[in-house]
């Protein structure tokens, strides 16, 4: 029987991720006080990311009799995130302006696959590389996206809402290139449902008014304690 959602597999991974999770985050909040040991442990789970994505990618080209080398490039915005959040973690600098653009997509993004991941009976292992891999780089998105925000790496505020914006239409642009000119079935679920029966051109605006009222609430939080942003 393949593998369920909120089966006993699934449920033991979303207990490991938990657990890893408020253990890695106690112990680097009480013992990474400087900059170099944070750096290090930013960079570690990048580097733990960005293998994860590439492994998924991988496992897809040979899912198949021939492989296909296109399902290289990440066809969703998941994979998308996962690819440039850890490349940007790696290379770039504190405060990245990407950042502003993905630690939500990330959190959102990753949170939800982890818990309900809809691929996960693919295959009638729960080790199936493309079911397992995929599962991980979506956790290991959203341990980066909480440990950029522990360490303060990312100043989240209204003022930067425009690169969430400019992020959005060059994903959009993105997968519309992937479409047209790369013969994509569908690429970040512009043609097909991604929950329910909505695409993404329905969850856009519920997106975009979504991270409008978690700025807003955050300026509102920031005013009240005399936060700085």
């Amino acid at each position: 029987m393949n593998p369920k959602v909120f089966g006993w597999e699934h449920l033991t991974y979303i207990a490991i991720f938990v657990a890893i999770c408020v253990l890695g985050f106690i112990f680097a909040k009480k013992y990474a006080k400087s900059e170099k040991s944070q750096a290090i442990i930013l960079k570690s789970i990048a580097g733990v990311l960005l293998a994860s994505i590439i492994a998924n990618r991988f496992s897809i080209v040979f899912r198949y009799d021939e492989p296909r080398w296109l399902a290289l490039i990440p066809d969703s915005i998941c994979g998308m995130n996962s690819l440039v959040l850890s490349l940007t973690v790696l290379f770039g600098k504190k405060d990245n302006k990407i950042y502003h653009f993905l630690w939500h997509l990330g959190l959102i993004g990753g949170g939800a696959t982890t818990f309900v991941p809809t691929f996960i009976g693919q295959g009638a292992s729960f080790f199936y590389l493309p079911t397992i891999t995929g599962l991980l780089h979506h956790t290991f998105t959203v341990i980066m996206v909480i440990a950029l925000l522990l360490f303060n790496q990312v100043h989240i505020t209204y003022k930067k809402w425009f690169y969430s914006v400019f992020g959005l239409c060059l994903y959009v642009t993105f997968g519309a290139f992937l479409i047209t000119f790369l013969n994509y079935e569908d690429a970040f679920n512009m043609r097909n449902p991604l929950i329910g029966s909505l695409t993404l051109w329905h969850l856009l605006p519920i997106y975009i008014v979504g991270y409008a009222i978690v700025l807003f609430v955050i300026e509102l939080v920031r005013k009240k304690f005399n936060l700085k942003s």
